[in-house]
């Protein structure tokens, strides 16, 4: 009878062990995934101040397109938070689109090579920021999903494992028409 107890104990013991490591490596995929955004972050908050630069030389009357972009990059950059950090993003986002838009405008503008290979990095910078918003959130799907299934659940709420939020993109309009940039 003891024998018995105590390979119902081991079982017991083995399956809170193999749920517990399951959630860890859970949790640190999440972890991982949300550094990869905020890598691909500082990459596009670095980027943009030579865009900015870039486009003062030669649009001088829209200084308050360039004050709105740098007001965006710093409130991005300051953002705190996973929801904090979505908004901040997504505005940041809208006011790249206007400073695009201004540089349509001017020809030379389009033409200087700095520029062009600068709009292109961002573009690149931007596809990644994506790929690893579609990383993070698979993670959080696959963490949140096991701290929601039995036993799961019991061990992970005992533990003080706790669901984490999805990078959602707020606005409609971003997620059903990419952003376009023409040069």
């Amino acid at each position: 009878m003891l024998t018995v107890v105590l390979i119902v104990l081991a079982v017991l013991a083995l399956g809170l062990i193999v749920i517990y490591n399951g959630l860890i490596r859970a949790r640190i995929r999440v972890d991982e995934a949300w550094s990869d955004i905020t890598v691909q972050l500082k990459r596009r908050y670095d980027l943009i101040p030579n865009v900015v630069e870039s486009v003062k030389g030669y649009a001088k009357h829209e200084k308050d397109t360039l004050e709105n972009v740098t007001k965006a990059r710093t409130a991005a950059m300051d953002a705190t938070g996973l929801q904090d950090k979505a908004k901040s993003e997504n505005m940041l986002t809208d006011t790249l689109k206007s400073l695009f838009a201004v540089a349509e405008q001017y020809p030379d503008l389009k033409a200087n090579q700095n520029f062009l290979h600068l709009q292109q990095e961002l573009v690149d910078t931007e596809d990644k920021i994506q790929a690893s918003r579609r990383f993070y959130n698979g993670g959080v799907r696959d963490y949140n999903s096991k701290l929601q299934v039995f036993p799961t659940n019991l061990i992970g709420q005992m533990l003080g494992f706790t669901n984490r939020d999805f990078f959602d993109v707020d606005n409609k309009a971003q997620v059903e028409k990419p952003v376009e940039v023409k040069f």
